[in-house]
């Protein structure tokens, strides 16, 4: 049996996307998983996504949301205020050990012969955003493996260096060059914001180099009762169902 990796991120406590792209990695026959950070904030379902993406024991790094959480002392005064409101709600909602596990995520990490990062690899710390191929052309500087999965914009995109430059592709099937640098945003599990309110992840085969996105229908009415109903902004709800 060969191996099949599912890459996916910005999962934002969305429990109901979550579980649609879990079971569809199941029957697409995954057997190893990667996770791009930001498990929790703007849904309502925190802890059962971490405890999910925690039983499954795969490589995670640490999303802005992760990292805002789990900070000690985090100033929330220059935030937006229905950003603000869900961290701390969210914050309300994890046990001691379970904020410890979100703050001690690594920024940055590889396995299997991938990089994994939330944002770029030039100060993931800092969580910058990389919308064109001049914004991914410096973290293509400082990353060390062909293939370098990310996500934080919640837009799905690719990014090829060649000997010629740095381009953009739209996201699509396709195979991954030999030779070739890539950087590849997997799109978001649970708040998508390019227009498509599908549940999105990635499929990677590493011996055939093959890149497939998957995009997944989920129960949004389901997601969006959860989110009114634990009292959260409702800007929150009505994205879900736009993809924005």
């Amino acid at each position: 049996m060969g191996r099949l990796i599912a890459i996916l991120g910005d999962i934002h406590a969305n429990i109901d996307a979550l579980e649609t792209v879990l079971a569809d990695c199941r029957e697409q026959g995954v057997t190893e998983y990667l996770c791009t950070g930001d498990i929790v904030g703007y849904n309502a379902c925190p802890r059962e996504c971490l405890s999910i993406i925690r039983d499954m024991g795969c490589p995670v790094v640490k999303g802005n949301h992760d990292h805002y959480v789990a900070a000690e002392d985090l100033d929330l005064s220059d935030f937006n205020p229905a950003a603000a409101a869900v961290v701390q709600w969210t914050r309300e909602q994890l046990s001691g050990e379970e904020v410890q596990w979100l703050r001690d995520l690594p920024f940055a990490v590889t396995e299997k012969g991938v990089t994994l990062v939330h944002s770029t690899m030039d100060r993931p710390e800092t969580f910058g955003y990389v919308f064109d191929h001049r914004q991914a052309e410096t973290n293509f500087i400082r990353q060390k493996t062909p293939i370098c999965f990310h996500g934080h914009t919640h837009c799905p995109m690719i990014y090829e260096k060649q000997m010629t430059g740095v381009f953009r592709i739209d996201p699509q099937d396709m195979s991954l060059k030999p030779g070739r640098k890539y950087f590849i945003n997997v799109g978001s599990v649970g708040q998508p914001r390019d227009g498509d309110p599908r549940a999105t992840y990635v499929l990677y085969d590493p011996m055939s180099r093959r890149l497939v996105y998957r995009r997944l229908v989920y129960d949004i009415a389901a997601a969006q009762a959860r989110v009114r109903a634990a009292g959260l902004p409702e800007r929150l709800a009505v994205r879900l169902a736009v993809g924005q």
